[in-house]
């Protein structure tokens, strides 16, 4: 397998971003967060700078590091880890956030984007990462076992059908 990166988002990957962003939201998965076709890349690069020093953070958002992974120069996915926890983080969303677009899955991604956000996780002050996932995904919660990842229990999100699974990484 090629070697997979985590980096930050550059202006000149606006196109491919976008078309990801587009492939993930049939699975109602968000690649780009906060992005909408209205939003100037550049706006939305700028948030995520400020996201990740943790100033000016809008209402309900945490000090992150939003992060596509590539291989041999295509963005196959993204991770966002965070580095605290509001309420519904800490009930539902955990410190982690990953997803790979439909065309690479089934590779070892998923596997090498959590490793290498643990490892990002942990350089900023996380000791003991929470990652959720949806209870019918089996795909993900064996991505997250494979990490090391602890099943704590089950959570219902208010206005979702599937429970949400819980994983502690120590």
């Amino acid at each position: 397998m090629s070697e997979l990166r985590l980096r930050p988002l550059r202006a000149d990957d606006e196109a491919e971003a976008v078309q990801a962003h587009q492939e993930l939201a049939a699975d109602d998965f968000e690649l780009l967060l906060g992005w909408t076709p209205e939003r100037s890349w550049a706006d939305l690069l700028e948030q995520y700078e400020r996201e990740r020093r943790g100033v000016d953070l809008p209402e309900g958002r945490v000090p992150a590091v939003f992060l596509v992974a590539e291989v041999d120069g295509a963005l196959v996915g993204r991770v966002s880890i965070r580095f605290a926890l509001n309420d519904w983080l800490a009930a539902y969303g955990g410190h982690v956030g990953y997803g790979v677009r439909p065309a690479h899955r089934r590779r070892g991604h998923a596997t090498e984007m959590l490793r290498q956000a643990l490892v990002v996780a942990r350089a900023g002050g996380v000791d003991r990462v929470l990652v959720t996932c949806d209870d019918d995904n089996a795909g993900s919660a064996a991505t997250i076992e494979r990490c090391g990842g602890v099943l704590d229990g089950l959570v219902d999100e208010p206005g979702q059908t599937v429970p949400k699974r819980r994983y502690w990484i120590d």
